[in-house]
């Protein structure tokens, strides 16, 4: 496992459409692992393969709850309900929050390292996880949605 440099906004790979993973093999195994030592020593809740230069569709969370890391392969939100506002901010937009409006409730299903097809539903601050980084997957960065910046004391 390595720690990978982490892409920051103005790169132009965050604003891309990622490719579909056709087979997820030792590549697709190593990127997650990376990806997963990358998350822990930023000490973010979620990194999607974008950030860390790849454009596959893919997508690790960890909010510190009972589900610990989650991996996703070829995420797609099937549903989504309720609503919320809280801080948000980026691995990719260092020192940067905003309040941001998503859904309360989000299933997810994906697959897992093992080809797995699995749905999670996530509530709060993972139902949250889980749209960022989903929108990284298709270009779309979370300064898009802020409808209101933190200024240093609010953070």
């Amino acid at each position: 496992m390595a720690v990978r440099n982490i892409v920051k906004v103005g790169d132009s790979i965050l604003t891309k459409k990622c490719r579909p993973v056709e087979k997820i093999d030792d590549r697709i195994l190593t990127l997650l692992d990376d990806m997963a030592e990358t998350l822990e020593k930023a000490e973010g809740a979620g990194l999607a393969a974008p950030q860390v230069g790849v454009l596959r569709r893919v997508v690790i969370i960890n909010v510190g709850d009972e589900n610990g890391l989650i991996e996703l392969i070829n995420p797609e939100i099937i549903s989504s309900s309720g609503e919320q506002t809280d801080v948000e901010g980026c691995l990719s937009y260092p020192g940067q929050f905003g309040e941001v409006t998503r859904p309360n409730v989000v299933t997810v299903r994906a697959a897992d390292r093992y080809g797995n097809i699995r749905e999670i539903t996530g509530e709060g601050l993972l139902a949250r996880a889980i749209c960022h980084e989903c929108d990284h997957l298709d270009g779309k960065m979370f300064m898009e949605l802020v409808t209101r910046w933190l200024d240093s004391e609010e953070q």
